[in-house]
């Protein structure tokens, strides 16, 4: 699902809405998750998962195709963990 699909889908679940306030509103939350990401917070969502950011050392790699040595930079990357409720949800018999 696209954010256009589940902003279509909630749109149709609450009718007295309009379009365009569930979009502000989707993309407010959106843009609030990755703000604190950004600041390096925890973001747990109840039932749903978990948000964090993960840092993956500078290292020492290597070009695949030529085989030379390239350094590769420290960085920070997103990290999800899905909660309980949803791992339940998708291991239904």
């Amino acid at each position: 699902m696209i954010k256009s699909e589940l902003v279509e889908k909630l749109a149709a679940e609450n009718p007295h809405l309009f379009q365009r306030d569930i979009e502000n509103i989707v993309n407010a939350i959106l843009d609030q998750i990755g703000d604190a990401m950004a600041r390096g917070d925890r973001v747990e969502l109840r039932g749903f998962g978990a948000f964090s950011v993960k840092n993956r050392p500078a290292r020492v790699g290597r070009n695949p195709r030529t085989g030379e040595q390239v350094e590769v930079e420290e960085k920070y990357v997103p990290q999800f963990k899905a909660g309980k409720e949803i791992r339940e949800r998708l291991n239904r018999s």
